[in-house]
């Protein structure tokens, strides 16, 4: 899969009306195209299935995609590297790195939970990067950290989330509070009393929001 293949076929999909609405709505920070995201991945579906026939990741592939202007090339870095996830590494963590502390916004960042989640259930040594992460300076990546979890019902790492969750309390960052708010209301699906419990004990620290988000189906 080459850059021009996917070029030309987003480019035949674009939407100028679509393209200003989406600018719009992501505060005017990137470029589109204007693609809706089913249209975008029904027409890559056998590019994307081509390409993990070759049981490779390009990642210069995939570097060249993210530093295109339009948004949706940044979507389909993350499309990629979905469908690759069984190949990804502990190793490949610096490559996917570079994608999080860069074009950040909460639609890119939340995209890559999943493929961090699959991967620290397969190499445990993400852990410790996660808890690195969940002390950064960039509040964009410790939101990676606590919310890299969701999904993962009983198979959630409880100590790593408290820990992640106590290391990020006392926030006044909108979308860290968030994050901590659907992490919580996501492990309550599994273990209720749990969230229960982490709420009681660590009510005056957790923000307005963070609790609001928590309790929703408690």
């Amino acid at each position: 899969m080459q850059i021009k293949d996917i070029t030309i076929i987003l480019n035949e999909l674009s939407n100028e009306e679509n393209a200003a609405k989406q600018k719009r709505y992501l505060r005017n920070q990137f470029e589109f195209l204007g693609i809706s995201s089913p249209k975008r991945k029904l027409a890559l579906r056998d590019l994307l299935k081509a390409e993990k026939k070759l049981n490779i990741i390009d990642w210069t592939l995939l570097k060249k995609l993210w530093d295109q202007p339009q948004r949706e090339y940044q979507y389909v870095v993350i499309d990629y590297l979905t469908a690759m996830q069984k190949l990804i590494t502990f190793d490949d963590v610096i490559k996917i790195e570079y994608f999080l502390r860069t074009k950040q916004w909460w639609d890119s960042i939340d995209g890559f939970n999943r493929i961090m989640s699959d991967l620290g259930l397969l190499d445990s040594r993400l852990n410790q990067v996660m808890l690195q992460w969940s002390q950064d300076d960039d509040f964009w990546i410790r939101r990676v950290a606590i919310d890299h979890q969701l999904l993962r019902k009983n198979e959630t790492n409880i100590e790593l989330l408290e820990t992640i969750l106590l290391n990020n309390l006392g926030s006044s960052e909108f979308f860290i509070n968030k994050a901590i708010g659907w992490a919580l209301r996501d492990y309550s699906k599994s273990n209720p009393d749990w969230v229960r419990y982490f709420i009681e004990k660590y009510h005056s620290k957790l923000a307005p929001l963070s609790i609001r988000e928590a309790s929703k189906y408690l």
